[in-house]
This record gives structure tokens, C-alpha cells and sequence, in this order.
């Protein structure tokens, strides 16, 4: 339930609260400071809790830092847990990993993804969705759903679940697994399990097209507010695959376009991820302001995840993936497409994607037998870098001779898009607020463009 909270304030201001921001991971909250006429003078989205990963990483051995960064997170623990073993990877010397190993992280991977996806966009996002920014809300959330919309509410926790099963069959648990190490795995799919996944995969694709259905209706029912809610035209980026541009979750190169979409980097290596990325830190919140080198903390901000992905890619390599992405594309009828809720349509977007790739996968006998670790020259410094279901993550690390940590720097999806998301609270506020008495239903509207991010408030605190 959102607390209102106000308080008087210098210059006659006063201060509204949202405390804690309702349906999101992690703790958060956001303060609006309004004048006498209710207008916005002020707004911000404070990360109100501290965890010194960072800092506590240092002095580990490095083999069990795949496992220890998964706890920043008890939604997207896989990402943590690969980010961290290919950049370990490093560190044994396996540079690649043998096919069977990378075959096996892309399957838990993608099942990180489409479990993910699935879970904030039937769970967090769909409620608002589905009842209206405004409506009751011990109605706006999931038991709402499943009480008025059986088959909706059924089909995003089975699709969860599938995504879940791939996640136990290759990682070793649903959460917190162990199965990816420094230089590549250390299990095969076993045969059970691969009968169990291939037995479901077609129908988890029908119900991911379904969902892209349903996002699509939901956009066509409302298509002034899809468009225009949470507007903030950012700069874009993401990996893409080396070559031909594709979108890419696992493994590529840094694209970066301006709002216009004019391609402003391309192919840059992660690894070299410092020469274009610095953090701002800000006395108000715990989450740092990643910005572009070249063009300073005003300018330089960007937004990465769904919405930036499938914008930035030249085409998605599966086919029905790929049809969806046009589609969203040609909605922008030659302009890019910034508005929050728009996030929501490509997200399912990438769901699809994922399970076709899943599915591709599950024909690949490399995932029931092979080599699964690898080894030769070691590296003391390493960086590994992945779509995770929010946006790009970076995991680097200095290691000793003792095979201690001595450095770590994680840059994680949701301080990328920290800028972006203090940009459409302040958008919402301006367009909504100003002048208005002040409701519990529009304070969800500011709740609703922050999730718009699906961001993961305890894996992104990390300034002090």
C-alpha cells in the first residue's frame, strides 16, 4: 500500500513521499516536493538501502564468486552467476569456454530471461495494466489478476515455472545455483531432464506469442496513453552480435545510438567498458548515475534493457521473434520509440526470443555430452559482461597470485538506467501532478513508469 507521507519544507515546499516504492525488487522510494499550488518543484527516486558487495567480494577466493554475487538477488541470481564466471573464465585461461559449456550457460541464460520477463510482466506490471493505473489496489496485483483473468494469471506462472525448470536443470537449483565455474560448467542437461523441457517447449511458445497478443492489445486499447506516458527520449545501450548486428543476451559488442537512433559507438568491446562508461555519485541515493565518458553526466546518460534492445539490434535471429520486432518498430512510424510503457511490448518481445532460442537449443546434443571445462594462460584482471533480463551487466575483478579477489566493479542493469528512471518520474510528475489534488492513484502512476524499468533496486546499491 503507498504511504502518503508530507512534511513542511524550506521555501514553503511541501514533501510528499511514496515509501516504499510497491511492487519492485528491493527497497526504494520517491519524494516529490510540491508548492502551495501542488505543483512539482522537485522529484526524486531514492535507492534507500546499502550492500557493499563490491567491497565484501574483495579477499574471496575466485572460485566462489559465481556463487557468492548471486545473492544480490533472488530474482536475477543467474545473471550475477554468469556475468561473474565469464569473467572468470579469464582467470583459468578459458578464453572461449568448450562449445558444450557455452551452449549450456545460453540455455540457462535464456531461461533467466523468459523466467524474468515473465514474472515482472504478469505478476508486477500486469495488474496496472489490466485494471487501470487508478483502480482499487487491493485489486492491483497478482491474486486480482488470477481471480479476473484465470487464463492470463495461469499462463505467465507456467511460462515462470518452464523458465525455472531450465534454470534447476542446468544451474543445479532455481535459485542460487552452482552449476556454471570459472572455465565453463560443471554439469551436462541430463537426459530426464531434457525430456522434461523438450516435452513442454512448443507450448511455452504458443503462450509467449500469447503474451505478445495480449501486450498488443493492451497498447491498441489505449494508444495515446502507451505513447505518451513516462516519455523521455534516452540514448541507447546494448551488446549486439559481432558482424551483422543481431540481438545478442549472452555474448557481444557495445552499441550505443543517440534518441534519434543514429548509431553513435559501435563494436566496442566490452572489456573495454571504462573507456566509455563513468559513475556519478549523488549525496541522495545509494545508486550511482552511469554516463558516456565523451559526453559528461548532462549528457551523457542512457537507458538499456528491453526497450533499448530491441531498438538497437539491426534484426532478432529467430523468426517469430523477429516478425513481433518489426511490428513494434513500424508503431513508431519512423521515430524511436520512448515511452515507458512501451518497455512492457518489447519485454515480451524478448520472451518469445527466448524461448524460440531455448527451444533451438534443446535439438543441440553438445547440451547431453562433451567437454565442460577448459583451461591455459591466466589473466589477474577480468571482465564479463551479459544482457541480463533488465539491461546490460558488468562484472570486472582483479585477482592475486593467491587467487584472491583484490578488486570488484559491477556496474548492474538497473544503475544503468538509474538517469532514465529519475527522468520518467519527473515526466509523470509534470504531466500529471501539476495543479492536481494528489491522490494514492496518481502516485501509482509514478510507481508505474519506475516499474515500467523492472528494476532491481537491492542488485544496484552500491555508492556510499
Amino acid at each position: 500500500m503507498t504511504e502518503l507521507e508530507t512534511a513542511a519544507q524550506p521555501q514553503g515546499l511541501r514533501r510528499v513521499a511514496i515509501d516504499p516504492i510497491s511492487r519492485v525488487e528491493g527497497h526504494g522510494k520517491v519524494t516529490l516536493l510540491v508548492d502551495e499550488h501542488n505543483r512539482v518543484q522537485q522529484a526524486r527516486l531514492h535507492i534507500v538501502e546499502f550492500r557493499g558487495f563490491e567491497q565484501f567480494i574483495c579477499g574471496r577466493p575466485y572460485w566462489e564468486v559465481p556463487v557468492m554475487v548471486q545473492r544480490l538477488c533472488g530474482i536475477c541470481p543467474v545473471s550475477h552467476h554468469l556475468a561473474a564466471s565469464k569473467a572468470l573464465d579469464a582467470v583459468v585461461g578459458a578464453r572461449p569456454v568448450p562449445p558444450s559449456a557455452d551452449k549450456l550457460r545460453r540455455l540457462m541464460h535464456y531461461g533467466q530471461v523468459m523466467q524474468s520477463h515473465a514474472l515482472h510482466f504478469f505478476h508486477l506490471a500486469s495488474p496496472d495494466l489490466l485494471f487501470g493505473f487508478d483502480a482499487e489496489p487491493a485489486r492491483r496485483n497478482i491474486v486480482g489478476v488470477a481471480q479476473a483473468h484465470p487464463d492470463i494469471a495461469k499462463k505467465g506462472i507456467l511460462l515462470r515455472k518452464y523458465g525455472q525448470e531450465v534454470i534447476r536443470a542446468t544451474a543445479g537449483k532455481r535459485i542460487h545455483g552452482t552449476g556454471s565455474v570459472p572455465g565453463g560448467m560443471n554439469r551436462l542437461l541430463q537426459p530426464e531432464d531434457h525430456a522434461l523441457l523438450s516435452r513442454d517447449v512448443q507450448q511455452m511458445i504458443e503462450w509467449a506469442e500469447d503474451a505478445v497478443a495480449l501486450v498488443k492489445r493492451l497498447h491498441a486499447a489505449d494508444v495515446a496513453r502507451h505513447e505518451s506516458f513516462g516519455l523521455v527520449p534516452a540514448k541507447m545501450l546494448s551488446l549486439v552480435r559481432p558482424g551483422d548486428g543481431a540481438l545478442e543476451l549472452y555474448d557481444g559488442v557495445i552499441r550505443v545510438r543517440d534518441a534519434a537512433g543514429n548509431i553513435l559507438l559501435d563494436d566496442q568491446d566490452p572489456a573495454t567498458y571504462l573507456d566509455l562508461i563513468e559513475e556519478e555519485v549523488k549525496p541522495w541515493t545509494y545508486m550511482k548515475f552511469p554516463y558516456l565518458r565523451s559526453l559528461g553526466p548532462t549528457d551523457g546518460w542512457y537507458r538499456v534493457g528491453p526497450l533499448a534492445r530491441v531498438q538497437n539490434c539491426n534484426f532478432i535471429a529467430t523468426p517469430r521473434a523477429e516478425r513481433e520486432r518489426r511490428e513494434f518498430v513500424d508503431s513508431g512510424h519512423g521515430q524511436i520509440i520512448h515511452g515507458a510503457l512501451a518497455t512492457h511490448w518489447a519485454r515480451m518481445i524478448e520472451l518469445l526470443h527466448a524461448m524460440e532460442v531455448m527451444a533451438d537449443l534443446l535439438h543441440d546434443g553438445d547440451l547431453l555430452q562433451g567437454v565442460l571445462t577448459a583451461s591455459g594462460p591466466r589473466a589477474e584482471e577480468c571482465i564479463g559482461v551479459i544482457e541480463a533480463p533488465r539491461g546490460t551487466l558488468i562484472h570486472h575483478y582483479r585477482v592475486g597470485a593467491d587467487d584472491l579477489v583484490t578488486m570488484c566493479n559491477l556496474i548492474v542493469s538497473t544503475t544503468h538506467n538509474n538517469q532514465a528512471m529519475n527522468e520518467s518520474v519527473r515526466a509523470v510528475a509534470a504531466e500529471r501532478f501539476d495543479g492536481r489534488d494528489i491522490s494514492e492513484g496518481l502516485l501509482n502512476e509514478i510507481e508505474v513508469a519506475i516499474r515500467a524499468y523492472d528494476p532491481c533496486l537491492s542488485c544496484a546499491t552500491h555508492a556510499l
